[in-house]
């Protein structure tokens, strides 16, 4: 504790940086054209705030990419404080004193939760399908796909460009909305380096549809490449079951199975694959993979965030995600009767979402706060709640800002309210 107080900068020093650059900035702003006043006091004070900083959901969408995807456990929050607090054996074998791989900190309890012969974890999804097929086919090889499935994903990511990323060839087979054994069957050549099976994330065709299942492509006797997308690792919950199973798609003989470790997993920002050995081999030692390998800190949250699934009871309990997916009926309304008598609110009828790319057809009734937010309009409330410290962010339908309780924690719900108090003034 001294220490970090000796290591804070002198009020002179902070005070006179601050400045300069508030008084460099505005310089410019006049010699530009600008006529208006602005606080240069309030300019200095918003400088000194950090420019990440803590958010309350009241969106109702449980995995929100803007907002961060999944919130940690608690026992994944004190692995990073503890991976954060000085140096580790990242990749240091402490019994032999000898180097060793960052992979093999959860590749145990990978193979484990899993059933897979060997994992490998990077920095997100996308970098673990790239590498995938880097890895699997690349420079003139070809890889075959249903067209059903080239889909594109927020921030303009797009698969056909992953696979052109990575020197493949891409082949395509099927239609948008029917793509049949046959049609893989009849694309297989000597040059076909794997077959690329995508998760479709927000996109959904419904009606006259077929796709082939990962136990038949698997049959084909080329390297399948299933990416599944959220990473569901937890057994009989049925809002889950439209979500394709990790596990399934290892018994199934997928060569590599590829998913996120911040959506559904309920973990930290990352990018798994689980596999065959010798495919999971080709990845470690394809020079991508240090490029998108991962950092410690997501590392320590991976880890402690997959050891709750060793229990799958306290993982539903713990995990934020799983815990606000099967949240109770009365739990909800506690939290918004709450929230409505310390705001003036409403309690009406509403429906959160999944997010993250998940079940996007999927519904969640609950009960959710709604604030009249008087002559300044709805877009004026929301904008004061985001300016709060801690920001709230809630949604707005039918000229009113809503407030869900399903993604605040039970804790966060006062908070929330205190907020609300601050935007109306």
């Amino acid at each position: 504790m001294d220490d970090r107080l000796r290591a804070l900068p002198p009020v002179d020093r902070l005070a006179t940086a601050v400045a300069r650059a508030e008084l460099r900035d505005r310089r410019a702003e006049i010699l530009a054209g600008a006529e208006n006043e602005v606080d240069l006091v309030a300019g200095a004070r918003e400088r000194l705030r950090p420019s990440l900083r803590r958010v309350l959901n009241a969106t109702g969408v449980i995995v929100h990419t803007n907002l961060g995807r999944a919130p940690l456990a608690p026992a994944a929050r004190a692995a990073v404080a503890r991976a954060a607090r000085g140096y580790t054996n990242l990749e240091l074998d402490l019994a032999g004193g000898g180097r060793a791989s960052r992979h093999d900190h959860v590749e145990g309890l990978l193979r484990e939760l899993t059933g897979a012969e060997a994992s490998a974890v990077v920095n997100n999804c996308a970098a673990a399908v790239l590498l995938a097929v880097s890895a699997l086919a690349g420079p003139g090889r070809e890889v075959i796909a249903s067209r059903g499935q080239l889909i594109e994903i927020g921030g303009g990511f797009r698969m056909p460009e992953v696979v052109a990323q990575a020197g493949a060839r891409l082949v395509e087979v099927g239609t948008t909305n029917r793509t049949r054994l046959a049609d893989y069957e009849a694309a297989l050549g000597p040059e076909t380096g794997a077959l690329l099976r995508a998760h479709p994330s927000n996109f959904r065709a419904v009606g006259f549809v077929e796709e082939v299942d990962v136990e038949a492509l698997c049959g084909l006797g080329v390297a399948v490449i299933d990416d599944v997308g959220s990473g569901v690792l937890a057994d009989g919950l049925d809002v889950l079951a439209g979500e394709p199973s990790v596990r399934r798609s290892v018994r199934a003989g997928a060569a590599l199975v590829a998913f996120s470790g911040d959506k559904l997993l309920g973990g930290p920002q990352a990018g798994i694959l689980v596999g065959t050995e010798a495919a999971v081999a080709a990845c470690r030692r394809h020079p991508l993979a240090r490029a998108v390998r991962i950092d410690k800190l997501s590392l320590a949250a991976l880890e402690a965030t997959l050891a709750l699934y060793r229990d799958p009871a306290l993982a539903r309990s713990v995990l934020p995600v799983l815990a606000m997916l099967t949240v109770d009926d009365a739990e909800l309304r506690s939290r918004a009767d709450r929230l409505a008598a310390s705001t003036g609110g409403e309690v009406i009828g509403a429906v959160a979402r999944v997010g993250g790319g998940a079940l996007p057809l999927l519904e969640l009734p609950g009960p959710a706060v709604s604030l009249d937010p008087g002559p300044a309009g709805a877009d004026a409330l929301a904008a004061a709640l985001r300016a709060g410290d801690p920001a709230v962010v809630g949604r707005i339908e039918h000229g009113r800002v809503l407030l869900d309780p399903r993604t605040l924690a039970p804790e966060e719900v006062d908070a929330a309210a205190t907020a609300v108090a601050a935007a109306f003034g």
